[in-house]
């Protein structure tokens, strides 16, 4: 085996570098946004179970299924047929690139403690700084995919730092009256129901890379790597976040943490310890930003590679560098990055309107995983005879659950703002399957496209009369 191949270490850190990004930083405030301390403990026990489940989806799958690579992508392929797992990896992608739009608004957001003229991050200024560093990850990445990722690891354990004294030092802070205060929220946030629901986009956010080392594992040294490096991963991301997000609401109320710039932490840290707390937490998230924008520049270029590999995508996506990056796949990305990023400072869209956008467009992703799960226990695919099934259909069935729960939980609005960027893969997927001269579509595959399609036109329509809103 190369040496050159993805070790355990380096998968672990491409998960936690993939999670622990921008979101964190904010966490306290987007979570306080529509949910009480009650509220918000219900929400992180659902998605504890939910997101554990789903972890142990893409373990499972990388044990008993590693034939099939490409993570989201070629789980929702091996499930449902080529369409849907076409449209797994285009929306996979589109949630990638937009999450890193994302990251660079609260970059520069964070930024502007010290700078004034970045603004919320999509200034002027903002916008062309945010252009440089994406070019420069860009020319980064172009020199070798391993190279990043030993960078990555690097910058993984750097972030983590930050964290832990933020935790420490705000542990030391805590207030039980401050945090017991509006404990199951005000009036007008709603029902427990509603502000539990009002969590769940901003959760799946701060998880959005739990997916990652199976999105390498066809360059990973071992396939079991890749499920031990998955589960790690989700255990200690979802102690921070959990820490970041109670403990902030014993320093600050729900209305004054709802009421925060971005990122958060850097003024709760501000209330508990002095002015040094908001230097701290500024840098901390420039440095943690820094890494997950390198590993998702990663994970955004290897997902139309790998569909192109496999013809879902058109063959000059498939075409890699001498370095064996997938060099087509990343000039389009960080095209579609560059646009929207020029697109943010004209319409003045912020960071909490593309998290939820970024992760409107994973959920069925990652519902086509846990259904892919489930049939392959069903199947008994990848078991030895006599072998139990038992834990691992109680893990699908969990995790399936779980994603039908997000799907309601995001509503109506999100889901058709999604086909509006789901409708146009549907050219890429026809120039594919134009190229290996197949027809477009198989079956029920043609009303799914047709359905698509309507549903982003009627989408579209509504953001231009204004009933439908960011």
């Amino acid at each position: 085996m190369s040496d050159n191949r993805l070790k355990l270490g380096a998968l672990t850190a491409m998960v936690v570098g993939s999670m622990i990004g921008g979101g964190i930083f904010s966490l306290p405030q987007n979570m306080a946004a529509g949910a009480g301390a009650g509220a918000i403990i219900i929400g992180w026990a659902i998605t504890f179970v939910g997101m554990l489940a789903l972890a142990f989806v893409f373990q499972q799958l990388a044990t008993r299924k590693p034939e099939v690579t490409g993570g989201v992508y070629g789980y929702a392929r091996a499930a449902l047929g080529d369409y849907v797992g076409f449209n797994s990896a285009w929306g996979y992608w589109i949630s990638a690139w937009i999450g890193n739009v994302a990251y660079f608004v609260v970059m520069f957001s964070a930024l502007s403690f010290w700078f004034p003229m970045f603004g919320e991050g999509n200034t002027g200024a903002a916008i062309i700084c945010s252009s440089l560093l994406l070019w420069a990850l860009h020319f980064l990445v172009l020199r070798g995919v391993q190279g990043a990722a030993m960078i990555n690891t690097i910058t993984t354990i750097a972030k983590l730092v930050p964290l832990a004294l933020f935790i420490l030092l705000v542990l030391f802070a805590f207030k039980i009256d401050t945090f017991n205060l509006d404990f199951w929220g005000k009036p007008e946030l709603g029902s427990i129901v509603d502000q539990v629901k009002s969590t769940m986009l901003v959760t799946v956010w701060v998880f959005i890379g739990i997916e990652g080392a199976s999105m390498f594992s066809s360059r990973a040294q071992s396939m079991a790597d890749v499920g031990k490096a998955t589960v790690i991963g989700f255990l200690l991301t979802i102690a921070l976040l959990i820490a970041v997000s109670v403990l902030s609401m014993g320093i600050l109320t729900q209305s004054e943490l709802a009421a925060l710039k971005n990122p958060s932490t850097a003024y709760v840290l501000e209330a508990a310890v002095g002015p040094w707390g908001a230097n701290l937490m500024n840098a901390g998230l420039v440095i943690s930003v820094g890494g997950a924008l390198l590993a998702w520049t990663l994970l955004c270029g290897e997902t139309p590679y790998l569909a192109a590999k496999d013809g879902m995508m058109p063959a000059v996506f498939s075409k890699t560098n001498a370095n064996g990056s997938p060099e087509p796949s990343l000039w389009l990305t960080n095209g579609m990055i560059q646009l929207f990023l020029v697109i943010t400072y004209f319409n003045g869209a912020v960071y909490l309107s593309l998290v939820q956008l970024a992760t409107s467009m994973i959920l069925l992703p990652y519902l086509f995983c846990a259904i892919y799960s489930w049939m392959v226990v069903q199947r008994g695919e990848g078991y030895k005879s006599g072998e139990s099934t038992g834990k691992d259909m109680l893990v699908a069935v969990l995790a399936t659950i779980y994603g039908v729960w997000l799907l309601y939980a995001a509503g109506l609005q999100y889901l058709l703002l999604s086909m509006v960027l789901y409708a146009p893969g549907l050219l890429f997927y026809v120039w594919a399957r134009k190229e290996k001269a197949q027809k477009p579509f198989n079956g029920g595959e043609t009303i799914l496209a047709i359905l698509i399609v309507a549903l982003g036109i009627y989408a579209a329509y509504g953001l231009a009369v204004g009933t439908l809103k960011l």
